[in-house]
This record gives C-alpha cells, structure tokens and sequence, in this order.
C-alpha cells in the first residue's frame, strides 16, 4: 500500500512543482486575449471556466485507455505503475501542456499545424493523415469497449449499444460545445473522480484482495510477466492512456478555444493529465491486487481488460456501487469517442478551410468521417487496439518534437521536451523494427540500437535547424497563415 500512496504522492508533487518549473519556461501571458474571446462563434470556440475546462478536458483524454492499458500493463508488475508515475510527470503532462498552450498561441489550431509550423510543411501533411487515422481508431475503439461493457451489465446484444453510443457521437460531433459537452461532461467528470476514490477506499479496507500485498521493492524493478513478453519496449506501448498518449494532443485544442486565461493552462492541460495518471495507477493497483498476483491476472483475464473491470468493481463495491463504478468505465471512452471525432471533423475543415459555424459545413466533414468509423466497427477489437497503441504513441512523438522546435526557436530550455521526444521516439522505432505483427521483426538488440541512432539523428536536424530560426519571446504567438476556420 505504501507504494501506492507513494506513486500518487509523487504526481501530486509532480504538478506542484514540475508543473510549475514547465510553465515558467513557457512563459504565460495573463494579459494577452485567448481565441476563446477573440474568435467566438458560439460553436467550437466559447470561453468556459477553468474547473469546467479541467473536467471537460479530463473526460476529453481520459478514455478507455487509462483503464484497459494500466491493466494490461499491470502483467508487467509494479513496473508498470513506476513507469505510470514517470511518464506522467516528465513526458504526458508536458506533452499535454504545450498540445494545450501551443494551440491558444495559434489561434486554436490542431496539431497538425502546430507540427506544420514548427517542424516543417512535410510534418503537416503527415500528421493530418496520421491524426486522422488516429481519431477514427480511437473513435471506433471507443464504441467497441463501453458497448462491450453495457451488454455484459445488461445482457442485451451488443450491436444495440453500438447504434445508440454511434447516434450520440454524431450528435455531440455537430452541436456547439457548450449544449451537450459543456453541460454534461463537469458532472459525469465529477462522477467519474468520485467512483475512482471509492475503489481505492474499498481496496485499501479489503481484507481478501489487500493493496499490492504480494510484492516487493526488487519487483518494482523486474518483468514478472507470465506469458514471458520483453518489458522493453512494450509496455511503453501497452500503457500510453496515464503515462504518455498522443491522442491528447487532438483533444488539447478542443478546450484551448475555450480557456478563458493562459494562466488556466496549467490547471486544464497538465492537471488534467495529472488526474489520468491518478486513474491509471488506480486500475494498475486493482490489477496487481485483485486475483492475488499477474498469474491470477493472466488467468481471469483472459486478454479481456473488461472481466477485471466488472469483477473488482461488484465485488468491491457491491450490486449498486458496482454498477455505478462500472458507468464511470463505461463514460470514460464515450466522453473521448465523441470528442475524437470532433477533433476529426475540425483537423479536416482546417485541411480544407471550411469554417465550421453553419450546420451543413459540420455535416460535411461528418458524415464521411462516420460512414469510414461504422466500416471499422467490422474489424476485431485485438486488431484495433494493436493499430491504435502504435499510432497513438507515434502521434505523442510528432507534438513532444514539435514543443521541442517551438522551445528551441524561442531560446528556452528546450530538454524538457527534447528528452521525452528521444525516449518515445526509441521506444515506438524499437517496438515497430522488432514487432513479428506490426514491424519487420528483427532481433531486439538491432531493433533498439536503430532506434537510438534514429532518435539522436532527428534531435540534432530539429536542434540545428531551429537555432537558425531563433525568434525573440514576446509572449503572444504569431497565426498560423491561411487560417479561415475562425471567419
């Protein structure tokens, strides 16, 4: 339990003090207007306060992944919560942060243009497609699981729920921010932080299934994995959601045009990842504790993160509390599956400069982005997840170097994102050269000193070319060109 208490500790302490060390070096401007003012069009751009923005923006990243993934990883051990606790810190809460403060600099542009300007035209057609691709994974991952869950509480088909979750995610894709999202989502966040609290509270007074009993300091350190997989590098990749996840960076901008003050940014964007990883360690901590070890994990799992999920939850809180836990798992991915395709639908209007102010512009984008998430349906869940944990980790690499390129460019302190950048970008070259089902399958050796040398290459190309193009700070960043989603 100490662990436990331990790990939590350390991201509380993480968002005093590191997060205070970010945003120095950012360097916020109290004074200058944000696009939630400057742009208001009364649908996607709507100054909302800085405790909705918080619990809109928790609910926006926190989808099934800080659940599922902390599970999966938990195979791994307690290794799995260290790397929680430090990815959150050091690598998710800044990625988080600058995909958040970058944005209201630039208007409220996605990511896209973000990487566009500080990485070059190429790193904006890539990234358009890759988020797009990104989006719809998520979109659809996030159907299959909360539907999943309701037929198993329920015993109704699972092809229901998916055409109710499928109309609600058009639905909350087309009207303005503030109807359905900005009304509903503070409470079901509210909902969610207070299930996630009566889990911890019933695991730590739990005399059958006691708080990480079971284990020792040296396990922190070792793979206790039963089906003998390589912690390296794919854990960084199972556990994306509450450590490191690039899907944030689609989701940050949703709220930067709606924070009312950069001085909110910290609280919004690195808080809000602060809390993921607060959930993660959770469900981690569950895993590990429930069925007595990761052999008993192995085995009532069953590769299904969902069987634990609906277990813990009725047997620690019982019929009503278990019920009203397992509604906070099933609001988690449908309050991101929405706000996915939202982002989808705003990163192409951008591509194609279409504003979004009138309905039948949204439809537009919509439709076809629902049409191509209703075929994906179809494909099997393993499948997808697989896809959507290479792509989400690639997609946080893209933002960590673009945060790079804008500290670098603006003369700051920029290894607070280069570091980060350089392990991800390891960690996802390494998992793609060695995966037998993704990648090329080579030796792990081979695959991690590619990496490393890959990594190391892009740093100093970003390092040299941005110093060339040092610009003073002035605090207010200047537009992105040929930016119309705000006319």
């Amino acid at each position: 339990m100490l662990w436990f208490l331990l790990c939590v500790g350390l991201l509380i302490g993480g968002y005093v003090i590191y997060g205070t060390f970010v945003e120095k070096i950012f360097g916020i401007n109290k004074h200058s207007q944000t696009p939630a003012y400057k742009h208001n069009d009364g649908v996607d751009f709507i100054p909302i306060s800085k405790s909705k923005a918080y619990l809109i923006q928790l609910l926006n990243i926190a989808g099934v992944g800080p659940i599922f993934g902390p599970i999966l990883g938990a195979l791994y051990g307690p290794a799995a919560m260290l790397w929680i606790v430090l990815g959150c810190i050091f690598a998710g809460a800044v990625h988080d942060y600058f995909s958040g403060m970058l944005s209201i600099r630039n208007q409220g542009q996605s990511i896209p243009n973000l990487a566009g300007k500080y990485l070059g035209k190429p790193a904006k057609h890539f990234t358009n497609l890759f988020a797009i691709v990104l989006l719809l994974l998520v979109g659809v991952v996030f159907i299959s699981a909360p539907a999943g869950l309701l037929s198993k509480l329920t015993g109704w088909h699972m092809s229901l729920f998916v055409i109710i979750i499928f109309s609600y995610y058009l639905l909350a894709t087309l009207v303005p921010i503030d109807k359905i999202i900005g009304k509903l989502y503070p409470f079901f966040g509210a909902l969610l932080l207070f299930m996630s609290a009566g889990l911890t509270i019933a695991l730590i007074m739990s005399n059958e299934h006691q708080l990480l009993a079971n284990y020792s300091i040296s396990d922190v350190f070792s793979n206790l994995n039963p089906n003998d997989m390589p912690l390296w590098p794919a854990l960084f990749i199972t556990i994306a959601c509450g450590a490191v996840s690039g899907f944030h960076a689609t989701q940050s901008p949703l709220m930067a045009r709606c924070v009312e003050n950069e001085a909110n940014g910290r609280f919004v964007f690195f808080g809000a990842m602060i809390g993921e990883g607060i959930i993660a360690l959770i469900w981690c901590a569950i895993a590990l504790s429930f069925y007595g070890g990761v052999s008993g994990l192995n085995i009532a799992m069953q590769s299904n993160p969902a069987n634990l999920v609906y277990d813990a939850s009725h047997v620690l809180l019982g019929t009503l509390g278990g019920g009203l836990a397992i509604l906070g798992v099933i609001i988690l991915p449908i309050t991101s599956g929405d706000t996915a395709f939202r982002s989808a639908r705003l990163i192409l209007s951008e591509m194609f400069n279409t504003p979004q102010k009138t309905l039948p512009k949204r439809l537009l984008f919509a439709i076809p982005l629902f049409i191509m998430g209703g075929i994906l349906t179809q494909v099997d869940f393993a499948v997808l997840w697989r896809y959507f944990g290479v792509a989400n980790q690639a997609t946080a690499v893209i933002m960590l170097w673009t945060s790079s390129a804008y500290l670098l460019r603006h003369q700051k302190f920029h290894w607070i994102a280069t570091l980060p950048a350089l392990f991800m970008t390891t960690v996802v070259i390494s998992f793609l050269l060695n995966s037998d089902t993704l990648g090329a399958g080579l030796p792990m050796t081979v695959s991690t000193l590619t990496g490393m040398i890959i990594s190391v290459g892009i740093m100093l190309l970003i390092i040299t070319k941005n110093k060339k193009n040092t610009i003073a700070e002035t605090g207010i960043e200047a537009p992105i060109k040929k930016y119309t989603q705000i006319t």
